[in-house]
């Protein structure tokens, strides 16, 4: 992780400045133990510099999965066992892990600035669309780890899809993609798979397969791990946006199967 070596180098610092730098700047210091000291204030990476944006994704997004998990009032085992899992899939060192750790139990805060968190993200992943498609898919998923939606999460996911300029009617239908997701993976029986499978494609049953084609290749593109990286996805997410990737192919061969 190149940010993650400028850090421990003392040459990244709190260049992302504003709400995240505080909480980075929090979830450093429990890692630190000589304090903050060797962190040298840098601010040579502008915003949409791909390094800053890949330290704000990352902070971000397990901040706000904290956030998310405690939005119930409780964080559940199953929650916390998502967060264990996106930290094995990055295959994070040791190191890493104890920041993504930190970062989690800064957003389970009750002074967690989320509005001000969401607004420096809106502003520095501008025009990534599907950088932050990426960032809700993560968000979803951590609510319903525990095989419930609790209205708390719901409107508080609302919430953010519409800080980041989310549509009500975009983030339903991500809602509804994001759970087929979930269903696709842990399905046996092919007909419930098979509907899962069109609920991850956002088709219906009914779609053509012109329909169908094109659901799919957009899909793909915004699922694509080079250009999400490219975008300033964390190299170490690499192997999440890969294996969605597998997914929407696998559902998307189904359903072709199905209908031949």
């Amino acid at each position: 992780m190149s940010w993650w070596g400028k850090i421990v180098g003392g040459t990244f610092g709190f260049m992302m400045g504003g709400p995240l730098g505080a909480v980075m700047g929090a979830a450093l210091g429990n890692y630190f133990d000589g304090g903050l000291k060797s962190i040298a204030f840098d601010d040579s990476l502008g915003i949409g510099a791909t390094e800053r944006v890949q330290s704000i994704f990352f902070t971000t997004t397990f901040a706000v999965m904290g956030y998310i998990a405690k939005s119930d009032g409780k964080v559940t085992r199953d929650e916390i066992v998502l967060a264990e899992q996106v930290m094995q899939r990055m295959r994070l060192t040791s190191e890493q892990r104890t920041l993504a750790i930190n970062l989690f139990n800064e957003g389970k805060k009750e002074s967690f600035p989320l509005d001000e968190v969401l607004a420096q993200f809106k502003r520095e992943a501008y025009r990534r669309r599907n950088l932050v498609q990426m960032f809700l898919e993560i968000l979803i998923s951590t609510a319903l780890a525990d095989g419930s939606f609790h209205r708390h999460e719901e409107r508080t996911l609302k919430h953010i899809a519409m800080q980041l300029n989310w549509r009500p009617e975009e983030f339903a239908q991500l809602l509804r993609m994001v759970s087929g997701h979930a269903q696709f993976g842990g399905i046996q029986g092919e007909p419930a798979k098979l509907d899962a499978a069109y609920e991850l494609l956002g088709v219906q049953e009914s779609a053509t397969d012109q329909e169908l084609k094109k659901s799919y290749r957009r899909l793909m593109n915004q699922h694509h791990p080079d250009k999400l990286v490219a975008k300033g996805l964390p190299e170490e997410m690499i192997d999440i946006a890969t294996q969605k990737a597998q997914d929407i192919k696998a559902a998307y061969d189904l359903i072709k199967k199905q209908r031949a």
